[in-house]
């Protein structure tokens, strides 16, 4: 059975303190109502439409947005924002000839999800009256499309065709909690905009946001009167039914087994009611659901009715999987999530009452010294708890079980580092400069980013060709790297295909490399996933995905045969049409259509035009030379998309990045800010077969990831 919660005792603020009396049952009844079902699921649409606390607030939503050029809308989770308020403004005609209602999203996944929802209420067919559009992915149409779900990238990637966005009547930034790049950008631009546009309207909404700041840097009223200011504030009420919570007595040693403990007292303990878990990443995810399992097989045998079903939720799991989470469950079942913080705002579980919240999550934050990006875990904020919580409450009272302290939740920060001032700015400021934004230090940043990130990836950009001596956009490369929606440095690998003629390896190349996880590893089925090593190639994880993407061709694009080889369909379906996407922006800039015709190293030779400043060693005896797309830092250092190259190509291809300082060695030759270390450059052994296969290391999480087991040498 269940091992019993002996350490943890959770106490609910306002009851009685804790060590009073005797340990509390989770079972503690909650405040309110009694725990019901939401009644209004059997209500036709338009209905339910009218029973969202959003619902009351519609001719105020509609009266500020007449009123001011800003509207904050400060939104709890569940209360409808989302979804009603594009609505309600194609009700009020702010639709009319022919304009449309923008909706920004962060993640992609968030954007159709909403976009389909919102065409079935209106009993429309996605892609006409409501549509949407992510990278590589457009689903609206030009004449008849009024209400557009976009992610916040491609709305400045739009403003690049459309510098004032003409055709847009209102946007609506929503999300705009979660303060990543592209949104903070976004709001800095909208503010230009509407000096050029004042009939343009813009709505802020966020489940949690601090109003007062967004407020200050929208309004133009400079006067200090009041009645003349151009933003104004609302606030919503969220999810009908309360949620209680609760804190543990003392810290928690391990959040991960507690997790487990905790998930098997509410099962013992707690009425009907699906259970929610948040932890920080993969690995974490995949062993609290493997122990899960072992504990409900152990009920099982003891003849307990009601079973348990377990399900991770990440990023990186296979789409039939993720899908599983969002099936209804019989009622002698009891669904349990474990999930990172993708299910905190991205996605909605319906039947969620109970949430179980480790204070922990995983952040990329970026050094600019070392151009090292790492996975940090980290304290969740405030917000983020609030926000966890919120998950109970959707449809029924719910109860939050913290595996923290009260005293631990007060010393939280109050909202997560905006992305802006932890994130490589190279791709930002390339789109900036091409939106004519010449400098780009004084503009208007909600949160500015630090100074050595700046410099960091204006030097990159300058290495790579986009920016002149003046930090103005070169013409035609900087120009052109600004149109593709990739990384500068894939941009000018692809941009260099054609004088290298490879540009038909290189296209499928930088399109595999887009899709997060070509191969799909099962958590039980980890020996069989060897497969992928039929794959693997000496040369690395570059010409490997090649290999696999030409196989996934000469199979007709086969799901059955994906399966067997475990490689994800899907995806790989995905890469198809990237690729051809891509394809398209090469013929427009006229780059040569090309192939090696077999021979690997015009391909090699073709990423080191693009990633020389990622050019590293992995073994302290410096006999092996690699590029790579990123390094990762988790509980150790990951180079990701790991490719081995001779060192002199580097001086070859990049004399402007490295000079030979002496023999035997290369120096970096301008003043990057990575790091300023020798990369040895005697005669290389021919590369090991194993070196760069996959799963060499057993720690390693996927493929594509090889794991450093010395010091990285970066230059």
């Amino acid at each position: 059975m269940a091992a019993p919660l002996s350490n943890m005792k959770f106490w609910k603020p306002g009851a009685e303190a804790p060590g009073i009396s005797e340990e509390r049952e989770l079972n503690t009844e909650t405040t309110g109502s009694p725990i019901i079902f939401n009644p209004h699921t059997t209500l036709s649409i338009e209905k339910q439409r009218q029973k969202l606390p959003v619902f009351k607030h519609r001719n105020n939503i509609l009266f500020l947005l007449e009123s001011f050029q800003t509207v904050i809308i400060v939104g709890e989770t569940g209360c409808g924002k989302t979804t009603q308020i594009p609505q309600y403004l194609l009700e009020a005609g702010w639709a009319a000839d022919g304009k449309v209602i923008g909706v920004t999203q962060p993640r992609r996944v968030a954007a159709i999800t909403v976009a389909n929802r919102v065409a079935e209420e209106r009993g429309a067919l996605l892609g006409h009256e409501v549509g949407y559009t992510i990278r590589f992915d457009d689903r609206s149409d030009l004449h008849s499309t009024r209400i557009k779900f976009l992610t916040d990238g491609m709305l400045v990637r739009e403003m690049m065709a459309d510098p004032l966005l003409r055709k847009y009547s209102v946007l609506m930034l929503d999300e705009a909690h979660e303060r990543t790049l592209y949104t903070d950008i976004a709001l800095g631009l909208l503010k230009k905009i509407q000096k050029k546009r004042p009939e343009m309207r813009l709505i802020v909404a966020s489940a949690t946001l601090d109003a007062e700041k967004f407020h200050d840097f929208f309004n133009q009223n400079e006067s200090g009167d009041p009645a003349k200011d151009t933003c104004g504030i609302l606030t919503v009420e969220g999810r009908t039914f309360p949620v209680d919570v609760f804190y543990t007595v003392s810290p928690v040693p391990d959040y991960v087994k507690a997790t487990v403990e905790t998930v098997m007292k509410i099962h013992e303990t707690e009425e009907d009611g699906d259970v929610l878990a948040f932890l920080t990443g993969q690995e974490e995810v995949e062993k609290v659901v493997s122990l899960l399992q072992d504990e409900a097989r152990s009920l099982a045998r003891y003849g307990m009715k009601k079973h348990l079903r377990i399900l991770p939720m990440y990023s990186g799991l296979p789409y039939a999987e993720q899908m599983k989470v969002f099936e209804r469950a019989p009622s002698s079942v009891r669904k349990v999530v474990v999930a990172t913080n993708i299910a905190e705002t991205s996605i909605t579980i319906n039947g969620i009452v109970f949430v179980i919240d480790c204070a922990f999550v995983k952040l990329r934050a970026y050094n600019p010294s070392t151009a090292i990006e790492s996975l940090l875990v980290t304290p969740i904020s405030k917000a983020s708890a609030s926000q966890r919580a919120g998950r109970a409450g959707r449809n029924r009272p719910g109860k939050c079980f913290r595996l923290y302290t009260e005293e631990d939740f007060e010393k939280l920060p109050s909202s997560t580092v905006p992305e802006m001032q932890r994130s490589n700015l190279a791709p930002v400021i390339l789109q900036l400069k091409a939106l004519g934004i010449d400098n780009v230090l004084r503009f208007s940043f909600l949160s500015p980013p630090p100074a050595q990130t700046m410099v960091q990836a204006l030097e990159l950009l300058y290495a790579l060709g986009g920016l002149d001596h003046y930090g103005r956009l070169t013409e035609p490369m900087g120009v052109r790297m600004a149109e593709f929606p990739l990384s500068p440095m894939f941009t000018k690998m692809l941009l260099e295909s054609g004088n290298f003629g490879c540009s038909k390896e290189i296209v499928t190349i930088a399109a595999t490399m887009q899709i997060q996880n070509i191969f799909v590893v099962p958590s039980n089925q980890k020996k069989q996933a060897r497969e992928h090593r039929k794959f693997a190639v000496a040369e690395g994880d570059h010409l490997t995905m090649l290999n696999v993407y030409e196989a996934f061709l000469k199979h007709q694009k086969s799901s059955q045969w994906c399966q067997e080889h475990f490689l994800n369909y899907k995806g790989l379906l995905r890469a198809v049409m990237v690729r051809e996407q891509l394809r398209r922006l090469m013929n427009k800039f006229k780059v040569p259509r090309n192939s090696s015709e077999g021979d690997p190293d015009v391909i090699l030779k073709c990423i080191v035009s693009g990633f020389f400043a990622n050019a590293a060693r992995i073994h302290h005896s410096g006999s092996y030379r690699v590029v790579f797309s990123e390094i990762v830092q988790t509980s150790k250092y990951y180079m990701r998309d790991v490719t081995a190259v001779e060192s002199s190509w580097l001086v070859e291809l990049a004399p402007h990045f490295y000079k030979e300082a002496k023999v035997g060695h290369l120096l970096l030759s301008c003043s990057s800010a990575a790091p300023q270390l020798l990369l040895s450059c005697c005669e290389p052994a021919p590369p090991s077969p194993q070196l760069f296969s996959f799963s060499l290391s057993p720690s390693a999480q996927f493929p594509g990831q090889q794991e450093i087991s010395s010091p990285v040498r970066v230059c």
